[in-house]
C-alpha cells in the first residue's frame, strides 16, 4: 500500500506519502509549484548501515522507536517503543489528517496539515488520544519534524539575544550533528526566537524555514545526517516532568509551521510577514495609531497634573493615542509594591480616574493603560489575601525576580481574576488600548498543595493566557492590544496571532534599537512592531544620531514617541509635528506592504523598502560614523529597489530616475554629518 497527498499553497506544494509498511508518514517534496514532479529530493538509496530506515528517512513525526538512534519526536512511557499502524486519512480542502495508532497502549495519533491556497505557510500539528486503560506519560511530545535537502551541509540563521539585545540574526553551519535553540522559561524568551531558517551551505537561494506557534517552554532542534538530510524538529517541552495523559485524554500540540522562498532569508521573511497578516484578519485594517507612552519621562512618577502636561504636548504634535505606564494603580511608587492591586490611585488621581481619562479625551486622544496582570508583588493586598495563588513548591522559599511573584494563570480561580480585572477596567473606563507587560518568568514548577507531577503548569498557564486574550478581543473589539514582556521576551507566532503590536525591546536607543529592528523584521511583520522615539543613548552603541534618525527608525513599523517631550525645544516639537504627519501618510504602505530589507546596520548601506500598490515607500539610516562625511571625495551611497517596472519613471525627492536605474544602479542618498536618515516616497512620474 502506498499513498501520496499534496497540498497545495499559493506558490508553495507539500507532499507526503505512506510507505508500504505504513509506519509513519514521509516526505515526499516541499518547495515551489512542481517540486514534486519527479523523483523525490529527500529520499534515499542505499542501505541503511548499522541504522535503521527510520533513522534515514525523512519521517514527518516519528513515535519512539521508529528513529531508535536519529531520535523521535514521541516518547511515550511506560512503553519502551510505539508501533504504529497507519489508521485512515482524509483530506479535504486545505486540511490533511492522518491517523495512526498503536495497539499495546491504545495511544491514537493525529497527524493534521493545512496550507491554505493564499499562503506558502504549511500548519502542523499532532492530536494525542490515550484509549487504553492505562496512564500514559508524554516525555516529548513535538509539533512536527520538517525534513530539509541540504547536499552540502546545513546553513541555519535564527535569532539571539539577552534583554536589551533582542532578534539578534546569527548563522552557522552544520555538516554533521545537532543544532538547539529553545527556552525553559515558561514563556518564549529572550534568548531565542522560535524561528530558524535552514539553506543548503552551496545556494543562498532556496530556503526552509520552521516557526513554532507557542508561548511557553519550547524547543527548534536541527540535525544533519551521513546523506546530506537536514531534519528540524519543534515543539513544546515539558521542562518540569513528563505530563500524563489519562485514558480518554487527548493533548494538541502546538502548530509548528513551516514556509519555503526561493529568494533566501528575505524572501523567506515576506512569507513570515503575509502569514501574519493572515494571522490578523481583519484586525489588519485597522489604522496603527502613533502612541505616546509615558514610561520614560516620568517612570513610576505618575501624577495626574504630569501626564496632562505630557498628553497636551502628545496632542499639540500629532499623537493620537495616550498611553499612561506603570505607576498608576494604589501603592506603586516603585517596583516593589502595589502589582496585582489594579484600582486607580486616588492621591495620584484627585478628581478621580475617570475624570482624568476625560481630560485626555478632551484633547483628541485617545486613551490606554500599562498592566502587568500575571504578576503580584509580595507588598500588595492581592498577595495578602491570596498567598496561595503564586507558583510555589511546598517547604522551598519563593524566588522574587524584579521583587515580584508570578501568578498561577493555570488556576480557574486566577485566570478568572485577571480577565475580570481586565475586563473591569475597560468596562469602567474610556480605553482603546491595553498594553499587556510581563517582567518574570516562571521558577518554581509547583502549586499549593498538589503533587509535583500532576498538573501541567506550562500548558494550563499558556491556554488561559490564550483564553483571555481571546476573551479580550471578541468582547472589546475596539481596544488594540500590546504585547510586551520585559521587552521582546514573548514573540511568537500564538502571540501574532491574539494582540494588535508588540514590544520588540526595551532599548531605544538610535543604533541599538536599529539592529533589533533589522533582526526583528527577519521574522516577523512591520504591522506587528511598536517602536518609539525617545532620548535614550545606548547601552551597546552610543553614538548619538538626531531626531530625524529616530523618528524615521521608529517609523519603521508602529510610530510611538516615549521621550520626556515636556522639554523639548519649540523646533523640537515642530520637527516631530512634520514627522508624524509624514509617517501617518504612509503608515498604510509601512505596516501593509511587502517588506524587501537593503543592506543592514553594520553595513554601508541600511535601508528597507515598503510597497503596497503601486505605493513605494524607503526608510534610510547611514549607521555607520558621522566625521569626516563632506570633507573628501566621495560618492552617495546606493540603494537597490526591488519589483518596479524597469521601463517606467519615477521621482523620488524631486528627481527623475528610470526603474531600471533604482534597481540596478540604486536610489542614492548622501549622508552628512546632520543628515543621517530620511523618509523618501518613490511614485510614478507623472
Amino acid at each position: 500500500m502506498s499513498r501520496e497527498w499534496t497540498l497545495t499553497g499559493a506558490t508553495t506544494e507539500y507532499t507526503v506519502g505512506l510507505p508500504e509498511h505504513g509506519g509513519w508518514l514521509e516526505l515526499r517534496a516541499w518547495g515551489p509549484h512542481g517540486v514534486g514532479d519527479g523523483p523525490s529530493p529527500v529520499a534515499w538509496l542505499g542501505n541503511a548501515q548499522y541504522m535503521t530506515p527510520g533513522d534515514v528517512a525523512p519521517v514527518e513525526y516519528a513515535p519512539d522507536g521508529a528513529r531508535p538512534f536519529a531520535g523521535p519526536d514521541l516518547v511515550v512511557r511506560p512503553a519502551r517503543a510505539l508501533s504504529w499502524t497507519f489508521d485512515g486519512a482524509s483530506h479535504e480542502g486545505e486540511l490533511l489528517r492522518v491517523d495512526f495508532a498503536d495497539a499495546a497502549t491504545g495511544l491514537r495519533a493525529a497527524l493534521h496539515y493545512r496550507l491554505a491556497p493564499d499562503s506558502d505557510v504549511v500548519e502542523r500539528w499532532v492530536e494525542l488520544t490515550n484509549t487504553g486503560g492505562a496512564p500514559l506519560r508524554l516525555v516529548e511530545f513535538g509539533s512536527a519534524g520538517f525534513s530539509v535537502p541540504t547536499p552540502h551541509g546545513a546553513r541555519l540563521t535564527y535569532l539571539s539575544g539577552q534583554w536589551a539585545q533582542e532578534f539578534t540574526p546569527a548563522t552557522t553551519e552544520l555538516w554533521r550533528g545537532r543544532f538547539e535553540i529553545g527556552s525553559a522559561l515558561g514563556v518564549t524568551g529572550h534568548q531565542f526566537s522560535p524561528y530558524l531558517a535552514v539553506q543548503d551551505a552551496a545556494d543562498a537561494g532556496p530556503t526552509w524555514g520552521v516557526a513554532l506557534a507557542w508561548t511557553g517552554s519550547w524547543r527548534i532542534a536541527a540535525e544533519r545526517d551521513a546523506a546530506g538530510l537536514t531534519r528540524v524538529r519543534a515543539g513544546r517541552v515539558a521542562v518540569d516532568w513528563p505530563l500524563t495523559l489519562a485514558p480518554g485524554d487527548t493533548l494538541v500540540t502546538p502548530v509548528a509551521a513551516g514556509a519555503y522562498s526561493a529568494d533566501g532569508v528575505d524572501g523567506l521573511a515576506r512569507v513570515w510577514h503575509a502569514y501574519e497578516r493572515r494571522l490578523a484578519g481583519d484586525r489588519l485594517t485597522r489604522t496603527r495609531r502613533v502612541i505616546y507612552n509615558s514610561w520614560e519621562a516620568t517612570f513610576f512618577d505618575v501624577t495626574a497634573a504630569g501626564q496632562l502636561a505630557l498628553a497636551e504636548v502628545a496632542a499639540e504634535i500629532g499623537v493620537e493615542t495616550f498611553v499612561v505606564d506603570d505607576g498608576w494603580f494604589v501603592g506603586r511608587g516603585d517596583d516593589t509594591a502595589g502589582l496585582g492591586d489594579w484600582t486607580p490611585d486616588p492621591a495620584k488621581f484627585p478628581d478621580g480616574f475617570d475624570t482624568f481619562v476625560g481630560r485626555v479625551r478632551e484633547l483628541g486622544l485617545e486613551f490606554g493603560l500599562w498592566v502587568e496582570p500575571e504578576m503580584v508583588n509580595p507588598r500588595s493586598a492581592l498577595y495578602e489575601a491570596h498567598p496561595d495563588w503564586v507558583y510555589q513548591v511546598d517547604g522551598r522559599p519563593r524566588t522574587t525576580i524584579r521583587n515580584q511573584y508570578l501568578l498561577d494563570l493555570g488556576r480557574p480561580e486566577v485566570e478568572e481574576f485577571v480577565h475580570s480585572t481586565l475586563d473591569g477596567l475597560l468596562r469602567g473606563y474610556d480605553i482603546s488600548y491595553l498594553k499587556w507587560d510581563f517582567n518574570r518568568p516562571r521558577t518554581e514548577p509547583g502549586r499549593t498543595g498538589v503533587p509535583l507531577d500532576e498538573p501541567d503548569l506550562d500548558g494550563a498557564h499558556v491556554a488561559a493566557l490564550y483564553r483571555i486574550l481571546e476573551a479580550l478581543r471578541r468582547d472589546h473589539p475596539h481596544v488594540t492590544v500590546e504585547g510586551c514582556a520585559a521587552g521582546g521576551g514573548r514573540v511568537d507566532l500564538a502571540m501574532a496571532s491574539r494582540v494588535d503590536v508588540v514590544w520588540p525591546s526595551d532599548n531605544t536607543a538610535p543604533i541599538d534599537r536599529l539592529r533589533i529592528q533589522d533582526g526583528f523584521l527577519r521574522a516577523h511583520a512591520p504591522h506587528l512592531m511598536s517602536s518609539w522615539v525617545t532620548d535614550a543613548t545606548g547601552l551597546f552603541d552610543v553614538r548619538p544620531r538626531s531626531l530625524a534618525f529616530r523618528f524615521v527608525l521608529a517609523s519603521a513599523g508602529v510610530l510611538g514617541i516615549g521621550a520626556d517631550i515636556r522639554h523639548w525645544s519649540a523646533a523640537e516639537r515642530a520637527e516631530a509635528a512634520r514627522w508624524i504627519a509624514r509617517y501617518k501618510e504612509v503608515r498604510d504602505v509601512v505596516t501593509g506592504g511587502e517588506v524587501h530589507r537593503i543592506g543592514g546596520p553594520d553595513g554601508a548601506r541600511c535601508a528597507v523598502q515598503y510597497t503596497l500598490g503601486g505605493r513605494v515607500v524607503v526608510l534610510a539610516w547611514n549607521p555607520g560614523p558621522l566625521d569626516g562625511l563632506g570633507t573628501v571625495p566621495a560618492r552617495p551611497v546606493r540603494l537597490p529597489l526591488r519589483g518596479l517596472d524597469p521601463s517606467a519613471r519615477y521621482t523620488a525627492g524631486g528627481v527623475t530616475y528610470s526603474g531600471a536605474h533604482l534597481m540596478a544602479a540604486g536610489l542614492p542618498v548622501r549622508w552628512t554629518g546632520t543628515y543621517d536618515a530620511d523618509l523618501i516616497e518613490v511614485s510614478p512620474a507623472s
